[in-house]
């Protein structure tokens, strides 16, 4: 059926694609649902900000010169200020928050969550859901991962500092 011009119910598939992600998102909300102290801190003191915590900025110009959004930066910026870690490193393991872009293989991707999983450090993989092979990569790498990981869209957290393993998606 047609009303002026336009087709009832063409624009209802894609927000119905969308609304699963949505609906599996929805408890964790600024939070709410989350049961791991740890986590619940990184939305609150992490996640909801928009301003860029006092501190040092090297890794926020470093994203946004590897082209990530301002407000994804912002926010990795202030994970790094907030857990305290000393280095970071774009597509290496050997600091204690890496980086990881699209631009490495999935074997050189698999390889350098290995390496900073055995030296302790989190491991953040930009576009998780960028392509279906990415999707894939990043689930596997959850189902695999012995300790806490969040799943922001945008990028996948895995952290390595001894928390039970727990799956969030925000």
């Amino acid at each position: 059926m047609k009303i002026g011009g336009r087709r009832l119910g063409g624009g209802l598939s894609g927000g119905m694609r969308r609304l699963g992600s949505r609906l599996a998102r929805v408890r964790y909300f600024r939070g709410h649902g989350v049961h791991s102290p740890f986590v619940y801190d990184l939305v609150r003191e992490v996640f909801m900000r928009r301003e860029l915590l006092p501190g040092g900025h090297a890794l926020y110009d470093a994203l946004l010169a590897a082209g990530v959004s301002r407000r994804r930066a912002v926010e990795l910026q202030n994970l790094a200020l907030h857990c305290g870690y000393a280095d970071f490193g774009l597509n290496r393991a050997d600091a204690d928050l890496c980086v990881v872009t699209c631009e490495p293989s999935e074997t050189e991707t698999r390889e350098l969550v290995r390496a900073a999983r055995q030296r302790g450090s989190t491991v953040v993989l930009l576009a998780p859901f960028e392509a279906g092979a990415r999707a894939a990569l990043c689930s596997a790498l959850v189902q695999a991962h012995p300790s806490t990981s969040v799943d922001k869209r945008a990028y996948l957290l895995l952290f390595n500092n001894g928390l039970p393993k727990q799956h969030f998606r925000i």
